[in-house]
């Protein structure tokens, strides 16, 4: 039996990630040592599919603020994620703000340790995304956001194709798959 054109395809409250990527991660942390700046490490993802590129991101910084319980991101600039991502069993909560610094990630892990990543666009060059990499892990940085982006000659990214429309629609689609109705 063929499905009907009008089937609706809903965006799954929790995704599964069975294998983890098999290419090396592009991550740069400051030291340990007490907090300074705005960030603490520079990420640099393949793509903008939060999906695929968390739980590589996860598996390596579990060890820095333990198990790993949330992570926060900027609605528009990542490709639409469900709430909820399972790495190696366990449930991560996938939250997006508006409000978040476009260029960041936060990771919180137990006892609500938190780690702040500036986020590299996937489109930068090698040169100043290792630059950028390079310069937000150092121990004493504390440059913002956009001050490593711009000295490290990264172009800052566009936010995907997900403007207006698109993440009303996102929000929509999510608020129906929470139980929600529109009528």
């Amino acid at each position: 039996m063929m499905p009907s054109p009008h089937t609706l395809i809903a965006t799954p409250l929790a995704l599964t990630v069975t294998e983890p990527p098999r290419q090396a991660l592009r991550l740069r942390l400051k030291p340990k040592a007490p907090t300074t700046g705005y960030v603490d490490g520079a990420w640099w993802p393949r793509s903008r599919d939060l999906a695929t590129e968390v739980p590589a991101l996860l598996a390596v910084l579990a060890v820095r603020p333990g198990r790993i319980e949330r992570v926060t991101y900027n609605l528009t600039m990542w490709e639409s994620a469900g709430r909820r991502l399972t790495v190696e069993g366990r449930a991560v909560r996938l939250e997006g703000f508006i409000s978040q610094h476009p260029d960041t990630v936060t990771v919180t892990g137990q006892g609500r340790q938190r780690l702040t990543l500036l986020v590299i666009p996937p489109e930068a060059s090698p040169v100043a995304a290792h630059h950028a990499l390079v310069t937000a892990s150092q121990r004493d940085n504390v440059d913002s956001a956009e001050a490593l982006l711009a000295f490290s000659r990264v172009t800052p990214a566009a936010a995907p194709e997900n403007n207006g429309t698109g993440l009303m629609e996102a929000a929509t689609q999510r608020w129906e798959v929470d139980g929600g109705r529109i009528r």
